[in-house]
């Protein structure tokens, strides 16, 4: 049994991009998808596929490689907010990943979003992730 999906679903990515996967599964929800919608739009992931079987689905994500080096596209994937300890964030606290360069993921009242847009938008919520 799981007891943190979402740091399984990070592990998975960080550990199938150490080993040169090209494609990594991962079992689906909405929070998941959600993420990997946000992956794929900020260009850590070069493609998804989501899978519907009997039970509750599958995400199968194509990772994203440098062709000159073949250094993975994340350089680093790391939970901010876990079961024990969430972090919540105001509209004017959300962090800023390396001065900009990287993405934090937001789950808002208007949905699961990166730290950019939720500054914009001017929202605060759980930080979910650090991605760079």
């Amino acid at each position: 049994m799981n007891t943190d999906p979402i740091a399984d679903y990070l592990t998975r990515v960080r550990n199938g991009q150490m080993a040169k996967k090209k494609v990594v599964e991962i079992p689906a929800s909405g929070l998941k998808k959600e993420i990997t919608k946000i992956l794929h739009e900020t260009g850590y992931i070069l493609n998804y596929k989501f899978m519907d079987d009997d039970k509750q689905g599958i995400i199968k994500i194509a990772l994203k490689y440098n062709p000159n080096t073949k250094e993975g596209a994340i350089t680093k994937i790391e939970r901010a907010s876990r079961p024990g300890l969430r972090k919540y964030e105001g509209a004017g606290n959300i962090p800023r990943v390396l001065n900009g360069l990287g993405v934090a993921i937001v789950s808002t009242s208007k949905g699961v979003i990166t730290d950019k847009q939720a500054r914009r938008d001017n929202v605060g919520g759980e930080v979910i992730c650090y991605v760079y």
